[in-house]
Formats: C-alpha cells, sequence, structure tokens
C-alpha cells in the first residue's frame, strides 16, 4: 500500500516516557519501546497472540491516541462507564498518512453493551445507521453485524478489538465479507484476534504477539491460532486427553 493511503502508518513509542509501572511492564509495550514501532502496511492489519501477551491494549492505545472513546464507538462518542483503560495512549506516538479518514469506528466486544446503551441514551439506534431497531433488541452477534453492514463505510478508520467474540462462524464470514468490501473502498482496519476464520482475509497482515513481547508477521498457515486449531480438528481426543490428563 503507498503511504498515502494509510489513515494510521506506523506506531512508535518513546523508551524517554517509561513509567516503571503498568502498561510498560508488559513485554510487549517494552518491545515497542526498545524497537522500531509497527508499520501497517496494508488496508488489512491483524493482531494475534495467547492470552495476556497485550493485543488489547495495544489496541486499546492506538484507538485512544487515534481520537476514540476507550470503550468504543466513534471519535464523537464521550462517555464512560468505568476507566479502566491503561496510560499508554498517553505515549504512544501514530504516524499518519497524507490522508484523514472519512468515518471510523472503534469497536470492542467486552464494552458494547455500554456502546448499544450510549447509542440509545442519544437517540441514534433509530437511525439508518444503526440498522433502525435498538441494539439492545436484537443478540449480541446480531447488534454487531448491524452496525458494521450499516454504519460502517468507505474510507474509515476501524479498529476492532476481538470482534469474534460476539459472532458465530457465520458471523465471522460475513464479517469477512463486510471487511474484504470495505478495504477495496480505501478503508483501514487494525483487528485484534483469535479467530483463524477473520485471519482468512485475502492480502491481510498478520502480526503475531509471543509471550516475551516480540512481534513477528506471519502468515496465515503459521499463526498460532489457525494451526493450532487444524491440530486439534484432526484428532479432537488427543487433545482432550492432554488437557484432563494436565
Amino acid at each position: 500500500m503507498r503511504f498515502d493511503e494509510r489513515y494510521i502508518a506506523r506506531v512508535t513509542l518513546d523508551p524517554r516516557h517509561d513509567t516503571g509501572r503498568y502498561p510498560f511492564t508488559l513485554p510487549v509495550v517494552r518491545e515497542l519501546a526498545g524497537g522500531d514501532g509497527i508499520d501497517f502496511d496494508e488496508r488489512v492489519t491483524f493482531l494475534v497472540g495467547d492470552n495476556g501477551t497485550g493485543k488489547s491494549t495495544i489496541i486499546e492505545a492506538i484507538a485512544v491516541a487515534s481520537g476514540f472513546n476507550a470503550e468504543g464507538g466513534s471519535t464523537s462518542f464521550r462517555f464512560a462507564t468505568r476507566a479502566t483503560e491503561s496510560s499508554l495512549a498517553d505515549y504512544i506516538m501514530i504516524q499518519r498518512g497524507l490522508k484523514r479518514p472519512r468515518t471510523g469506528y472503534f469497536l470492542r466486544a467486552e464494552s458494547f453493551y455500554n456502546v448499544a446503551t450510549e447509542i440509545e441514551r442519544l437517540d441514534l439506534d433509530t437511525s439508518d445507521a444503526y440498522g433502525g431497531v435498538s441494539l439492545h433488541e436484537r443478540s449480541h452477534g446480531e447488534s454487531f453485524l448491524d452496525l458494521v453492514m450499516h454504519r460502517f463505510g468507505p474510507g474509515g478508520l476501524y479498529i476492532l478489538d476481538e470482534p469474534e467474540a460476539a459472532l458465530s462462524v457465520k458471523g465471522c464470514l460475513a464479517l469477512v465479507a463486510r471487511i474484504i468490501e470495505l478495504a477495496d473502498a480505501r478503508s483501514q482496519f487494525i483487528i485484534a484476534t483469535h479467530s483463524p476464520v477473520l485471519l482468512s482475509v485475502p492480502g491481510a497482515r498478520i502480526l503475531q504477539f509471543d509471550e516475551d513481547g516480540r512481534i513477528e508477521q506471519v502468515s496465515y498457515d503459521d499463526a498460532e491460532a489457525v494451526s493450532l486449531i487444524r491440530r486439534f480438528l484432526s484428532d479432537p481426543g488427543r487433545y482432550l486427553r492432554y488437557v484432563l490428563e494436565d
């Protein structure tokens, strides 16, 4: 992707800002502070890795530093149910492309209920942008997909934190199709996920975090979320015996 086609081109962290406290104690944050940063060279970038590797911390910091509300929503949302975000957004540096996004959204599974409540409070749920029905009157997954289908549009910056938490496999496939559609319409996606289905987006860049903080670009087949599920599905009984014995 050419530089002027990215809304977020690169993320870095100045090591001089290290407070010695969380989140700077996370291995991936130390790696980010001591390295060259993260480049976002494709329209779709996935952050993957085991629980606790810092994917959501990095995603949240990028979103907040980009002007989004910490609990989710568009840049116009300014509410807080309970402030639990880290301070990383105060220290992260974003190198932006030459163009600005026309629209954008930060969507995270864990606080989507709070976003839906704020949409209802602002009386936005009756607009076409949210499907015309209160998000609370649909299932979690239906609400997710309605928002992505109706609110997300071309030329946008979309930061998603584990969206598969609300979705069935069919729902994930529908989200893949929408991501491809919007990426072709000059949108940029940065997504933290555990889903092998979402990782199948053609041409996406997959950055894998390990427990030591290293960030490595991997192919689809080499992503742990893909290789592990393939091994499990090839012989579920063996994996279950291993878990029970352990």
